[in-house]
């Protein structure tokens, strides 16, 4: 069994979440508001000021399926309640962190880093 170095762990999914907020449709708006308040896929979707939040429309299912492939890469956590979690999102440390370089504005990323991004999505092992 071989360990990596935990520094060399973080900068790999550093990497890996900064690549996926690159490629997917959400706005620097969305990670603010998932940053100050809880937000559910049913509630992204019903805004009036969704072009505020997503570079296109979203519909309920491939929202919820964005925000679990966030969840996954530790951008995003599920808000919990008393009652165990809820279907709601908040930003996490790591989301935070990633968000660092983009201020104002997330740059959309090139053609080659979609694909990566694409491939990883579909074979995470990759």
């Amino acid at each position: 069994m071989t360990f990596q170095d935990p520094s060399e762990l973080t900068r790999h999914a550093m990497r890996r979440a900064r690549q996926a907020v690159r490629c997917l449709p959400f706005q620097r708006n969305f990670y603010r508001n998932v940053e100050q308040s809880a937000l559910s896929s049913s509630e992204l979707v019903a805004r009036s000021d969704w072009p505020a939040q997503t570079r296109r429309r979203l519909n309920s299912s491939e929202t919820e399926d964005l925000l679990i492939w966030l969840i996954q890469l530790g951008v995003l956590r599920r808000e919990v309640d008393g009652q165990g979690l809820t279907e709601r999102v908040r930003l996490t440390p790591l989301g935070r962190e990633v968000l660092v370089p983009w201020p104002e504005t997330i740059p959309a990323a090139g053609l080659g880093s979609r694909l990566v991004h694409w491939c990883r999505r579909r074979r995470p092992r990759w």
